[in-house]
């Protein structure tokens, strides 16, 4: 049997003047066209011969016909990879993965604006009129099987973001993780950024939670340099203090309450600014 979007090995049965004809080695020649798929001339290899085995990937040509090819696709069947977007077109996306045909990224399976150019991590699936395409919801594709612990540092791709979980990330583009929105504050990630994170929690069902931040003690310093930036900006006065509604200091610094409260308390105690009157002053 045929595997649409994997790679498998079949016996070429076949030669003929544009291609050689491969079937399933259980079923040899029998059983007619429909039993037979076309590896285009161009990809034959000089030594195959009639009865061989060869591995191929399969996946289907401009006229929807099945057909094989020796091309090492970047993708395949229920896998997530990281592929370019090459065009944006009325009916969507059309993605590099390695083979001649372009891959569609219908515009329903979009979770973000794309642009000519993003590395995106999708999914490869097969669709209701059972051709392949991509897919951004990825969620279901990722594995929850990792091999990271609290406190390891990985590296992944942001793919979409949720208001009311977070942001999710693939995790070396395999394994399922998401940013928290208590983590997000100002950080600036959008779908397809590709981010180093910590983890701070193996939950349960497997997936990672992680945070873009530093520990709280490493994160100090960061955060007092961006206090002193922010009040040069405003003209050596800041116009809310540590006192300020959360929404507002988040809006204004990038960070949260607590984190804003624990810079400026340093920053106070190291006498280089001064509060008074609801406001923070350099010194």
């Amino acid at each position: 049997m045929f595997r649409l979007g994997e790679k498998q090995t079949l016996k070429a049965v076949k030669k003929v003047d544009f291609g050689m004809y491969l079937a399933d080695p259980d079923d040899g020649e029998a059983g007619g066209p429909d039993s037979r798929v076309l590896l285009p001339a161009k990809q034959v290899p000089d030594y195959l011969r009639a009865g061989e085995p060869i591995e191929v990937f399969l996946y289907k040509d401009s006229e929807d016909r099945m057909i094989a090819t020796t091309n090492e696709p970047k993708i395949t069947l229920h896998s997530v990879a990281r592929l370019k977007v090459l065009s944006v077109t009325k009916i969507g996306a059309f993605l590099d993965w390695g083979l001649e045909k372009d891959l569609l990224l219908p515009y329903a399976q979009q979770t973000g604006r794309l642009r000519e150019g993003d590395e995106i991590p999708v999914a490869l699936y097969i669709d209701k009129s059972n051709r392949l395409a991509a897919t951004m919801k990825i969620y279901p594709y990722l594995s929850t099987e990792s091999p990271y612990n609290v406190g390891d540092d990985v590296e992944g791709t942001a793919y979409e973001l949720k208001d009311k979980f977070g942001l999710f990330v693939a995790v070396d583009d395999k394994y399922s993780a998401i940013i928290p929105k208590t983590e997000l504050f100002g950080e600036g990630i959008r779908e397809g950024s590709r981010i180093r994170a910590r983890v701070t929690k193996v939950r349960d069902d497997g997936r990672l939670n992680l945070s873009v931040r530093e520990k709280a003690y490493l994160q100090m310093e960061p955060d007092m340099e961006k206090i002193l930036e922010l009040l040069d900006s405003y003209d050596g006065v800041l116009p809310f203090t540590e006192k300020a509604d959360p929404e507002v200091i988040k809006r204004e610094t990038g960070m949260s309450k607590n984190e804003f409260k624990r810079a400026v308390g340093h920053l106070y105690k190291e006498r280089k600014i001064k509060i008074e009157n609801g406001k923070i002053s350099l010194i």
